[in-house]
């Protein structure tokens, strides 16, 4: 259903709730479905966060600086990235890690049209360091980067298993939206993303699909067009 995508995968879906840094079992897990839907002939662009590690905004940040925490942050990201490039290339595909934050010794500086050829070229890249500026997230990163390469979707992987009017890990009875606009998502102050990520993809008619990135084979059914997890659009 979809040419070419954008994933987005938090730094704790690669910790696979111990909380704290990389659990590499579950890398190779995600590297696994990451490979079986490049090799069905589809484009993926990846962009992680970096929340197992630093995240600018958390509690432990607030003495801070902000613009020193979330330049931490971003580099906690390209941690994540190398992680990921390493599970990849095991299972035998080609992966570049690209990073807004110039570190040439680790990876290659984000220049949109060599990513775009990257992908063409049938290689998975992944975009670390966020969008390089302090004050925007990794979801706003994943838009922007979903719009520049042009992609067809952005996916948003998450432990739920979609958008719902409320918490439900709080609240039991939380109904799941299957579809839903940007529009609705603002109105109702959902935290889905946040809010200058989910103007940009809808001021760039750009659709998204949250879906639980927990349960094996969800990456390739929301591809192949099942539905799966909630659709945005604008």
């Amino acid at each position: 259903m979809y040419k070419r995508v954008v994933l987005k995968l938090s730094g704790e879906a690669l910790a696979a709730g111990r909380g704290f840094g990389v659990e590499v079992a579950r890398v190779h897990e995600i590297a696994g479905e990451i490979a079986e839907v490049s090799e069905m002939g589809v484009e993926v662009a990846i962009v992680v966060g970096g929340g197992n590690f630093f995240r600018g905004v958390e509690e432990q940040a607030r003495a801070m600086d902000r613009v020193s925490a979330d330049n931490m942050g971003m580099l906690a990201t390209v941690i994540n990235a190398l992680a990921v490039q390493d599970a990849i290339e095991k299972k035998g595909l080609h992966c570049r890690v690209m990073s807004a934050i110039e570190m040439n010794q680790v990876a290659e500086p984000y220049i949109r049209r060599r990513a775009i050829r990257h992908l063409e070229k049938g290689r998975i890249v992944i975009f670390a360091a966020g969008t390089g500026n302090p004050y925007f997230s990794t979801d706003t990163a994943a838009s922007l980067r979903a719009m520049e390469i042009k992609a067809d979707v952005l996916l948003k992987a998450t432990k739920v298993e979609g958008i719902y009017d409320a918490d439900p890990v709080i609240e039991k009875n939380a109904v799941k939206f299957d579809q839903i606009t940007y529009m609705e998502i603002l109105r109702l102050g959902l935290k889905v993303m946040d809010t200058t990520a989910v103007s940009l993809c809808k001021d760039n008619n750009l659709p998204m699909v949250i879906f639980n990135m927990n349960r094996p084979g969800n990456i390739r059914r929301v591809i192949s067009g099942e539905k799966v997890g909630s659709l945005v659009t604008a």
